[in-house]
């Protein structure tokens, strides 16, 4: 399987496809879900158009069959180009830090925006994928936030189908992550009081099939439905389903932590995902999320894969190394609006530059490169490494841990550990952006260059300082990056 391409999800699924129904746009495209999404469409034969934030050739390499429009929700006037002409919408616009006032704020006007624009271009419905929680309770501001961005939309005058699911749990999902992650990396598991509370959750094979259900099912339109694996489970007892899976011996003990934002701080600090996106979904664990209505079942009827099977399914994917989405595509929410090194009005203020002579082949070299980080680590100075990710995980930030989607291949915007891929060009450039917790902006770049009938590695890194503390930092960090990328030259050629 290309690492573009992915298992289909819906050969089973017992609706039609209808592709004369025009042009179906996918928001979000560039998220967990949407990223699976989109290749189903199109295998199913739907015209699909793409909105991201800033223009990637990667998007155009992974949908060539689907057309990647730019777009900011925020923008009424580019929402107005990207819904030209479009009959149907999925809105899967959703921010990760919703805990975060101005976060939460966002999200209600993007979607008031995109009601309105949807009504002026008289779009004939409108599909999203929200989140379960009983209205009649306080919520966590994650859940009141999926759910007020549904009354939005379903108070406009297109008709808008609403799918509420709890957790998904999928290969790169940050929820099977963080519940694999606990069960890997804590011999004892410390279990909070409201780790009782209930939860249905769902595979994202079936949350797929239902977002192309109910597009391919007329009588879905402008009706709510409840969406849920047969499993009712609590926090609990879905962690010893996960011990049972990973064949672990793991004590449980009641946590002497009762703060859900202490124990999401201290769960993240043994799992890839980071402070921020924990506490968002645990804050989710205080009420109870289950499926009050079954009524899509008789519309969209197939088999739910049972909470177990979705966790082994998972786990196959991943040890296989056919993870085609992560919760990292989508993490920091303004990854894709950072400013890149082209983009800078002067070369940055600070670099420092050092190379290697290799006799191997330009193919073998960058394919060594391009496999540097997560599980294989950075050779010999990787404890280095590992301390500045601690470090930047002490002060909330991405840290070493998120590691790679893939281990064997690589694409722009993909993660490796806290770096993200910015410019990649095979067998000649990679461009690495910092995302760690740094006074300024980073860059790590690897160049392969010709020099008569060997290669020349070089590799720099960049620095544009915020300040006198911009300034400290490189000026402190200086002397150890001799020692560390001559070691990373070394190995790498």
């Amino acid at each position: 399987m290309d690492w573009y391409s992915q298992e289909s999800f819906c050969k089973d699924l017992p609706t039609t496809p209808v592709p004369e129904i025009g042009i179906v746009l996918v928001s979000g495209a560039g998220g967990y879900i949407g990223g699976r999404l989109v290749p189903e469409l199109i295998e199913r034969g739907y015209r699909v158009r793409v909105m991201v934030r800033k223009y990637s050739e990667e998007q155009t390499e992974r949908w060539p069959e689907a057309e990647v429009v730019i777009a900011d929700a925020l923008n009424v006037d580019q929402l107005r180009w990207v819904l030209k002409d479009v009959s149907v919408a999925y809105y899967l616009i959703h921010s990760m830090l919703i805990g975060r006032k101005e976060f939460a704020e966002s999200d209600l006007l993007s979607a008031n925006n995109f009601r309105m624009v949807a009504e002026e271009q008289k779009l004939k419905r409108i599909i999203y994928l929200g989140a379960l929680g009983d209205t009649k309770l306080k919520l966590s501001s994650h859940l009141e936030s999926r759910i007020n961005v549904a009354k939005i939309l379903k108070e406009g005058k297109v008709p808008t189908t609403i799918l509420q699911a709890a957790i998904i749990i999928g290969s790169g999902s940050a929820s099977f992550e963080i519940l694999e992650s606990i069960v890997r990396n804590a011999y004892i598991c410390f279990i909070p009081s409201w780790a009782k509370t209930r939860c249905q959750p769902i595979g994202l094979r079936d949350v797929i099939k239902y977002l192309v259900g109910v597009l391919e099912t007329e009588e879905t339109i402008g009706n709510t439905y409840d969406i849920g694996s047969d499993d009712v489970l609590s926090y609990k007892e879905m962690i010893k389903v996960m011990v049972k899976v990973l064949h672990k011996r793991r004590f449980f003990l009641p946590s002497p932590v009762s703060s859900i934002r202490l124990y999401s701080y201290i769960i993240s600090l043994i799992t890839p995902v980071p402070a921020q996106i924990v506490a968002c979904l645990m804050e989710s664990v205080k009420n109870d999320v289950v499926v009050k209505d079954y009524a899509i079942r008789k519309l969209i009827d197939f088999k739910t894969i049972r909470f177990k099977v979705t966790l082994l399914r998972a786990l196959s994917r991943e040890q296989h190394d056919k993870i085609a989405t992560r919760w990292s595509d989508a993490y920091p929410p303004a990854h894709d609006l950072s400013m890149k090194l082209v983009e800078l009005s002067n070369p940055p203020r600070y670099s420092s530059t050092y190379s290697i002579v290799s006799d191997e082949d330009a193919t073998s070299i960058f394919e060594s490169i391009c496999q540097i980080g997560g599980n294989k680590g950075w050779f010999h100075t990787n404890w280095l490494w590992q301390i500045r990710g601690i470090i930047d995980r002490i002060l909330m930030g991405v840290g070493m841990s998120r590691g790679r989607r893939s281990s064997t291949s690589l694409r722009i915007n993909d993660v490796i550990d806290f770096w993200r891929v910015e410019e990649l060009i095979r067998n000649r450039k990679l461009l690495l952006r910092a995302e760690m917790r740094v006074p300024g902006k980073a860059w790590l770049e690897f160049k392969l260059e010709k020099k008569r009938h060997q290669n020349n590695l070089v590799l720099t890194a960049y620095f544009q300082p915020n300040g006198f503390a911009g300034k400290l930092y490189w000026y402190s960090f200086l002397p150890f990056h001799y020692f560390i990328f001559k070691d990373l030259l070394k190995q790498l050629s």
